[in-house]
């Protein structure tokens, strides 16, 4: 069920069905197919009204020559015995697809039939026998008087749970893409603690317990905030442990159960499932394809709508798209949320991760980056930051921060006494060692050539032996967004897993189903590595193509 019901209009509707590339809506195998391709909706043939072997003009949706199959991406016709596809499945496939991909989320009311029809240029009988099949397929419920909106099939729950880390001592000959995080960068680490331990002693005299962070470590966080262009004082910070531990922290300050949260649509697994079990509503926005990212009139239109109490945003190669929200995006988010009495909780942990373009070995531009969210709110009233250095350093520090109004930060501290009282010391000191000396660029200089040698590997391999996934080249952070050939992306997560390679699937990115032909792949593996974890998916992908037994029988709901 759906924790909050949107509604999208006919025109905009017809957009979205217009940008569906060729062959997403159409292919039997794909995410978008519920069963067998010859079975799938066959309850919508019925009093379809002879529409059914027609392809009718669409209008809004693309080209005013184009038709219903075409503008929805359906495969022409192969051979003597193929046939044309009928009007209403095609369109039915379409709505399908945007369930499945987010970009429509569950819960979204739709066009009345008459509505849609006309904006369209199709009958009214064929939207309504599109409606049925969708109803049929267990993608659409309706009540009379209230409309149709969009669902996912009753079944066994979908994947959307965060991919818990290998455990130390699990098998070597697992390769592990769960975990978006690169080893530490040496000798620059093991330094920062030596130098840490010698300044430990006069932090031995007393309880040990910073609930805000140790004043060291806030007044070099601030200065570096300051000397980003976003005048900061200490009081302005809270030391957490990660980033996680500040999302938590907010979340539970700032969004009690029941209340509404936006986030991103995909978004990071791990902290859609803390809002989750935090009792929150999550209320999604659909990002767009490619890098254009976030859709600002659809967050305008959510955050007024809806008026969710916080909004969840990662707009700094975003997890796990990898796109980066230029300056006037955030400028008018801020905007928009200011407006709405929402607070954003601006999520920093990749903006020390510019990679570049692929292939190019210089470094990285970072003075050509977009301003941080918090310089068009220095005060901290509606941007309150997260920031992290598991991934510019190393996650086992598990140090984080957060940057908010004075007011803010004292009410996260003395809210932490229930929590966990304050972040590790030592861990502290060696994060202020690295961030006050030349250790902290050249131990980002370190990782992120690394990251960038990794993510050049990957995207290659991926190229090499799975020639039709599709993904965009990000610029910066550790992940990578794979459309995954029209398959099923939580049965290539359970085949891998029986093959030695974990990944998690499209779903646990995001809300109530969606993303189910996607994959999520962090560029953390050298490049002999990468190669053999590509090799596992291909295998993986073609047990799932095959239909092979030895993938499990998983329910319908994953909608293989």
């Amino acid at each position: 069920m759906a924790h909050w019901t949107s509604a999208v209009g006919a025109t905009h509707l017809a957009r979205l069905l217009g940008s569906q590339r060729a062959g997403d809506a159409g292919d039997p195998g794909s995410a978008g197919r519920t069963g067998k391709a010859e079975n799938a909706g066959n309850a919508g043939n019925a009093g379809n009204g002879g529409n059914g072997g027609s392809a009718e003009k669409v209008g809004d949706a693309g080209d005013a020559g184009s038709t219903v199959s075409g503008v929805l991406g359906r495969p022409g016709p192969r051979g003597a015995a193929a046939r044309k596809v009928p009007a209403y499945r095609a369109l039915a496939d379409g709505l399908r697809l945007l369930v499945l991909e987010g970009r429509v989320p569950v819960g979204t009311r739709l066009p009345a039939e008459r509505e849609l029809a006309a904006v369209l240029r199709v009958s009214r009988t064929t939207v309504a026998a599109a409606y049925e099949a969708l109803r049929s397929d267990g993608f659409l419920e309706s009540r009379r008087g209230a409309g149709s909106w969009t669902t996912v099939p009753a079944g066994n729950p979908l994947p959307t749970r965060g991919l818990e880390p290998l455990p130390p001592d699990s098998d070597d000959a697992m390769i592990d893409l769960g975990t978006a995080a690169l080893p530490a960068p040496e000798p620059h680490l093991s330094r920062a603690f030596q130098a840490a331990l010698g300044q430990l002693p006069p932090y031995t005299h007393t309880h040990g317990d910073y609930p805000a962070g140790l004043p060291v470590l806030r007044q070099a966080i601030a200065d570096r905030y300051t000397a980003q262009g976003v005048p900061t004082m200490p009081q302005q910070i809270m030391v957490t442990t990660g980033a996680m531990g500040g999302v938590a922290a907010l979340a539970r300050l700032l969004a009690p159960a029941g209340e509404r949260v936006a986030v991103e649509h995909p978004s990071y697994a791990n902290v859609l499932q803390l809002l989750r079990e935090a009792g929150a509503r999550l209320v999604p926005v659909p990002m767009r394809d490619g890098p254009a990212g976030w859709d600002l009139p659809m967050w305008r239109r959510v955050l007024r709508e809806a008026a969710p109490r916080l909004a969840y945003v990662v707009a700094d190669f975003h997890n796990p798209t990898g796109v980066l929200a230029d300056e006037e995006q955030r400028r008018e988010l801020v905007s928009a949320a200011r407006a709405s009495g929402t607070v954003l909780i601006a999520d920093e942990t990749m903006t020390d991760l510019p990679l570049g373009p692929p292939g190019s070995q210089e470094p990285p531009d970072t003075a050509g980056l977009p301003p941080l969210m918090a310089s068009f709110d220095p005060g901290g009233g509606t941007v309150v930051t997260v920031g992290s250095v598991s991934k510019s350093i190393w996650a086992g520090l598990r140090i984080g921060w957060v940057r908010a109004a004075p007011e803010v930060i004292r009410r996260l501290t003395a809210a932490r006494a229930y929590a966990d009282l304050g972040s590790p010391v030592v861990e502290q000191l060696a994060v202020h060692e690295l961030m006050t000396g030349d250790a902290w660029e050249q131990a980002l200089s370190v990782r992120r050539a690394r990251a960038r040698d990794n993510r050049d590997a990957l995207t290659a391999a991926l190229r090499e032996r799975l020639p039709d996934w599709e993904f965009t080249v990000p610029h910066g952070g550790l992940t990578l967004w794979v459309r995954t050939g029209g398959l099923s992306g939580s049965r290539i997560a359970e085949a891998g897993e029986h093959l030695g390679v974990r990944v998690p699937s499209g779903p646990r990115f995001g809300v109530d189903g969606a993303f189910e032909g996607y994959v999520r792949l962090p560029f953390t593996l050298h490049e002999p590595l990468a190669r053999e974890a590509v090799s596992r998916l291909a295998k993986a992908a073609e047990l799932v193509r095959s239909g092979s037994p030895a993938v499990p029988d998983l329910p319908r709901s994953y909608v293989a």
